[in-house]
Parts: structure tokens; C-alpha cells; sequence
């Protein structure tokens, strides 16, 4: 069964337009994992408008699934991320000023740049993983770098799923196919949501991962946290139909 991991910056905005420790960011991670979640995501980003730098480290010895941090690869966040020693890393181009991630890598043209960064964090033995636009051809290099895994950048799916489902997931799965012709293992995420969800997961082979925050975090508004963790683990299900 894919895995779902939590993103939780969103509760971070909740708890930073407020100042204080209201809703806290460890209590909703505690709580996730014991809903059922399968790991926690989170998303620093330099002007630590949501997760902060001490959310990440205040998080660490509470992660009892799977720890995955992502960003953009400056300096100071591959420091971090060598110190804490999540299980994994997500590399993500996103702009500083970025509101959310809005591209994957062009693994050609930052090839060296990437297989750099990797060989750090791999030697601290962190599962590495490259954001990646449904892109075949760009598959290859993204192997070559020694990444472990992709994420599938899925926001073009969401937005046409209502359009044409077919359509939509088709890039995905002709990239999912080339990644795994080179062994490497998928990840998704960015605006899957439980109406998009398991056509997804159900059309993408082998698809290890889902990373979910916004939409998730906004349904729980509505339906509680526990209550929505559980439907979108029935949604990953196989036998769920």
C-alpha cells in the first residue's frame, strides 16, 4: 500500500497568524502518527513563514514513522537536514519568495549541482528524493544523480482531473514507467486531495508515497483530523473499491 505522509505546514500558518504555540505543530505530528499516518512532512523555507527551524528540530525525536523534510538545497538547509537525519530529503527548486512549490527540477541542466547535494546526504545514509515534473525524458538524469527516489509534482493532474482524468494522469504514469526502468522509487504530491486521490494512486505503479498537507489539513477543518487521516488511508487502499 502507498504510504501517506502528512504535511504539516499549514498547521504552522494556523499557529503563525496567531503568535504562541496554538495549534502546536508537535502535538498535530504526535497526533497524526497515532491516527494512522505513516510519516510527517515538513516544508521549511528560509523566511520561516510556516514550519521553522526549531519546528524541524522539536520534531525529530517525535517522528516515530518517517521524517521527511523538504526544500530548496541552500547551504543552511542542507546543514540542518545533515544534523537532524531525517529519513528523508525532498529537493525542491522552489524560489524563496515562492507562496507554495511551483516546478520541478530540470535534472539535466542542474545534473552536477544535484549529484553534489545528493552524495552529501547520501553518505549521511538520508534517503534522498528529486521533485520532478512528469517529465520522461528528464528521468534518466534524475537517476544519474543517485537520487533514490522522485516526487511526482501532481499539481497539473489535480487541476485537470475533473476535466479529463485520462488524460491527466497520463505524463504521470509514462514517467512513473521510465523511473521504474531505472530503479528508482515514486513519490507524489501537491494538490491531491481525497477526490483526486485514488484514481491516482490506483494508475501509478509502485508508487511508494503521497505527501499531503494543504488539502488535507483544509478537509480536517471539516471533518476532524482523525476522521480524515483514516479516509485518506481507505482512499490508498488497494482492496478499497
Amino acid at each position: 500500500m502507498t504510504k501517506l505522509s502528512v504535511n504539516i505546514n499549514k498547521i504552522a500558518t494556523i499557529r503563525n497568524a496567531r503568535g504562541g504555540e496554538t495549534p502546536s505543530v508537535t502535538e498535530a505530528a504526535i497526533k497524526i502518527q497515532e491516527f494512522g499516518g505513516q510519516g510527517i512532512t515538513v516544508h521549511p523555507r528560509p523566511d520561516e513563514r510556516h514550519i521553522t527551524r526549531k519546528d524541524v528540530y522539536n520534531l525529530k525525536p517525535l517522528v516515530t514513522t518517517e521524517f521527511n523534510i523538504e526544500g530548496n538545497p541552500h547551504r543552511e538547509f542542507i546543514d540542518m537536514v545533515l544534523e537532524v537525519k531525517p529519513e528523508q530529503v525532498t529537493l525542491v527548486p522552489d524560489a524563496d519568495d515562492a507562496i507554495t512549490s511551483n516546478a520541478g527540477w530540470d535534472t539535466k541542466k542542474h545534473f552536477d549541482f544535484l549529484k553534489e547535494i545528493i552524495a552529501e546526504f547520501k553518505n549521511a545514509g538520508i534517503r534522498t528524493s528529486v521533485f520532478l515534473d512528469p517529465t520522461p525524458e528528464l528521468v534518466k538524469y534524475a537517476a544519474k544523480t543517485g537520487a533514490d527516489r522522485i516526487e511526482l509534482y501532481t499539481e497539473a493532474y489535480a487541476k485537470n482531473y475533473l476535466l479529463n482524468k485520462e488524460q491527466a494522469i497520463r505524463p504521470y504514469y509514462d514517467t512513473a514507467v521510465v523511473a521504474n526502468e531505472f530503479g528508482l522509487g515514486i513519490n507524489a504530491g501537491h494538490d491531491l486531495s481525497l477526490d483526486n486521490l485514488k484514481y491516482f494512486a490506483d494508475n501509478i505503479p509502485n508508487l511508494l508515497e503521497v505527501s499531503i498537507g494543504h488539502a488535507l489539513v483544509s478537509e480536517a477543518l471539516y471533518m476532524g483530523m482523525e476522521n480524515t487521516v483514516q479516509a485518506y488511508l481507505k482512499r490508498l487502499a488497494k482492496w478499497n473499491n
